[in-house]
């Protein structure tokens, strides 16, 4: 069953079951937000990029590949609010009124314990819960190694390069998403030919090193970084080898789940050292995704 994805001033009536939230990276506390909803209502762009762009935060996961993680879990609806200006000074009370009971139909609703909506985000879970046009459940946080799951915390760890941890968080590996772009086919050169993706700014990227991870659902090497072998004078570059695959990607999306990460990025003194390298990184990568289990 393929998700239906409608924005909302499509969306039609119906007894639903309404999970709401940002939902940025899909972690485990949003999965048990989303758990039983047969809809998900969510942001699309996320609210502080257009309330205070100035503190909005790089996003863990491009609208696509939160579609695709949201389809996964289940869910029939994915409902959009093309969140603007105009839509920011929705009173709570009138965002219940509009949107959850005249236009979705909601009969029950899930948000987290710290879900805030409306104007000047004055809406709570409690306000949600005194409405008698529907039930609401609000779903505690979660925590993973003693401390909270957040957005933010995945963010940061994505960004040290923790990717392992991230795992736990999210649920899921951490997943990037890009265009293939063209190189300098050094990699071709070496033996390693690798499929390049320039990083968006607006998404986070995991940190300088070296990966384990799989692309396009295959077994994959990935270094990110600079390259400081060559000094290239190039910004950041995520650089994908697929393991026993050699195709042309140039132009196509190309996503990459990462999965370990094996070293730091580091110069090398000549391309023999660096090629003896990459043997060994690219056997620990096969031998890391041939093992590869979901906690």
């Amino acid at each position: 069953m393929q998700i239906k994805v409608t924005q909302l001033p499509d969306a039609r009536p119906a007894d639903r079951t309404v999970a709401i939230g940002s939902f940025d990276g899909v972690h485990v506390g949003h999965r048990k937000v989303i758990e039983g909803a047969d809809t998900v209502l969510t942001f699309e762009p996320h609210p502080l990029s257009v309330i205070h762009p100035e503190a909005a935060p790089k996003l863990i996961m491009p609208f696509p590949v939160k579609r695709d993680v949201i389809e996964g879990l289940g869910v029939e609806e994915l409902v959009v609010i093309p969140f603007d200006k105009q839509f920011s000074t929705i009173p709570p009370d009138e965002f219940c009124e509009r949107i959850l009971i005249e236009r979705l139909g909601a009969r029950q609703v899930r948000v987290g314990e710290n879900f805030r909506f409306g104007a000047k985000a004055k809406g709570t879970p409690e306000l949600l819960a005194s409405r008698a046009e529907f039930d609401t459940t609000v779903v505690p946080l979660v925590e993973v190694g003693s401390e909270t799951v957040s957005s933010t915390r995945i963010r940061a760890l994505v960004a040290a390069g923790d990717v392992e941890t991230a795992h736990r968080c999210l649920g899921a590996p951490f997943m990037f998403e890009g265009e293939v772009v063209s190189g300098d086919r050094r990699g071709r050169t070496l033996g390693f030919p690798t499929a390049n993706v320039v990083p968006d700014e607006r998404y986070v990227h995991p940190g300088y090193g070296i990966y384990a991870a799989f692309a396009n659902g295959l077994p994959a090497a990935v270094n990110v970084g600079v390259r400081p072998t060559f000094e290239s004078g190039r910004g950041v570059l995520i650089e994908t080898h697929i393991i026993d695959h050699d195709e042309d990607l140039y132009g196509r999306p190309l996503r990459v789940a990462f999965v370990k990460r094996l070293r730091g990025e580091k110069r090398f003194d000549g391309v023999e050292a660096l090629i003896a390298q990459m043997q060994r990184d690219i056997e620990e990568a096969r031998e890391v995704c041939a093992t590869f289990s979901r906690p």
